[in-house]
């Protein structure tokens, strides 16, 4: 049983009884159609086709909401950066000199200067001025503009209702078919939830609820809680967001929903290199691998599946890396049956980590000639900087590369039989001033070191009371 689902977009390369099995059985569990595109009628043929081929598979039909998109192109047009391209909310031109969406106010909302994105973020313009239902912009890429692709303002306001009446007929449709899931876009409150539940009349299909604006992130708890199923829709979010927080935004969006115990999808690009290549790139095999290992219920292939040159090698080979990650997630649950028992460091370390979070230390101390005691609490990611203190001036340079981590020479021995050069590490941090009065500091080292033993005290100290109680006097 693959307890990782993968769903998979059926498009003009999969909508065959033969490749819908060869999906199935590299791995495909949920098949995926896409209602911004195609008919209604190629989707009623499709869905037919795959309840015949596949009849134990469930349909995911994403409808396309308050998206905003290009319309239907005659003419798609190609143009480099510097161009100048014009976005029109005047609809029945084919594409040759204007680009019709579908989105009736984005000439009254957008201003010069704007930062339009298209297609998932691959396609940017700047808005140069705006004539009358025409948006003339500049572009910032070189590609081409397709029918029925994305486009994202950020930080719009949609001034159109909730449900638009495409997803009242597209909900309908759903019904009619016997649909499993129907995916919504834009979802910002449990309201948007409420109003496509109200359209299905029961508890089928379930709704998958797309997390892909700031709105979105703002009210995640608000939509897990009332959605049957969450998808992380990373094209838009990434541009109607920012990019830099992505990765970010998906661990919170998944930790969210293992709080309320509902699974989460995680889209856009995990394969994309495979709609033309044989192979994944390593950055692609790491994503997929830590959004399994970060708690994803399933991951989804579009392109990949819907259009893409290697559909079945696409599926098999995220089956293959989530199934390994997996594993990997399996034994880390299983305790430490099959594991060495913690060491003394590593308990330290964990101490240290939970004291940092629950005391207002502003500063960590390690005092260490290795720089083993700083690895280690560099491991478990405080927010408080690190100062490693070594009298080997060489190891106190090198200390730099840990995260978060100042390397300082002390020039004085460090004796097994005493603790005498721990406050005095801590008065030479004072007098360079890399610790203030008012810092409250964790300090670790080693005491009363033998061979094996390694980090085995914690202390803490406002430093303005140990300066006090110790007498030091500024030189």
């Amino acid at each position: 049983m693959s307890q990782i689902k993968i769903v998979a977009t059926i498009g003009p390369i999969s909508n065959n009884a033969e490749m819908l099995r060869a999906l199935s059985e590299a791995g495909m569990n949920v098949a995926r159609l896409n209602g911004s595109h195609n008919t209604l009628d190629w989707h009623a043929q499709t869905i037919r086709l795959i309840r015949d081929t596949l009849p134990e598979t469930p349909i995911l039909l994403d409808i396309p909401g308050r998206k905003i998109r290009t319309t239907d192109l005659d003419i798609e047009p190609s143009f480099t950066t510097g161009d100048t391209v014009v976005l029109t909310t005047e609809l029945g031109h084919d594409g040759a000199k204007k680009v019709p969406i579908n989105y009736p106010h984005l000439h009254e909302d957008i201003q010069p200067g704007a930062t339009v994105h298209a297609d998932d973020g691959t396609i940017r313009f700047t808005v140069l001025k705006v004539d009358g239902q025409d948006i003339h912009c500049r572009a910032e890429t070189t590609s081409t503009l397709k029918s029925r692709k994305g486009i994202n303002v950020p930080g719009l306001t949609f001034r159109t209702e909730l449900v638009t009446d495409r997803d009242r007929n597209l909900v309908a449709f759903a019904r009619e078919n016997e649909v499993d899931f129907i995916g919504i876009s834009f979802v910002e409150s449990s309201n948007h939830i409420d109003a496509i539940r109200a359209l299905t009349g029961g508890s089928w299909p379930r709704i998958v609820s797309k997390v892909e604006n700031q709105a979105g992130l703002d009210n995640v708890d608000d939509v897990v809680s009332a959605t049957d199923v969450v998808m992380i829709d990373r094209g838009d979010l990434s541009v109607e967001t920012n990019l830099e927080n992505l990765a970010i935004f998906q661990k919170n969006i998944l930790e969210t929903g293992r709080r309320h115990s509902k699974p989460v999808i995680v889209a856009t690009e995990m394969l994309h290199t495979m709609i033309e290549n044989p192979f994944p790139t390593k950055a692609e095999v790491s994503d997929i691998s830590n959004t399994v290992l970060d708690g994803a219920a399933a991951t989804m292939l579009s392109g990949e599946t819907a259009v893409g040159a290697h559909a079945v090698e696409a599926v098999a080979t995220m089956r293959r890396v989530s199934n390994a990650a997996l594993t990997h997630l399996q034994k880390k649950h299983d305790g430490n049956k099959n594991e060495e028992q913690p060491t003394v460091a590593q308990s330290v370390g964990e101490a240290i980590s939970l004291l940092c979070r629950t005391l207002p230390i502003t500063k960590i101390v390690a005092i260490t000639i290795s720089g083993f005691a700083a690895q280690v609490v560099a491991g478990c990611v405080p927010r408080q900087p690190i100062l490693a203190v070594s009298n080997d001036a060489i190891a106190a340079r090198s200390f730099n590369i840990i995260p978060g981590t100042t390397g300082v020479f002390a020039d004085m021995p460090f004796p097994r039989t005493s603790t005498e050069h721990i406050p005095a590490c801590i008065e030479l941090l004072w007098r360079r001033d890399l610790i203030q009065d008012d810092d409250m500091i964790l300090v670790t080292a080693l005491a009363y070191p033998k061979s094996g033993n390694r980090m085995n005290m914690i202390e803490t100290h406002v430093v303005g009371d140990l300066a006090e109680t110790l007498g030091w006097q500024r030189k």
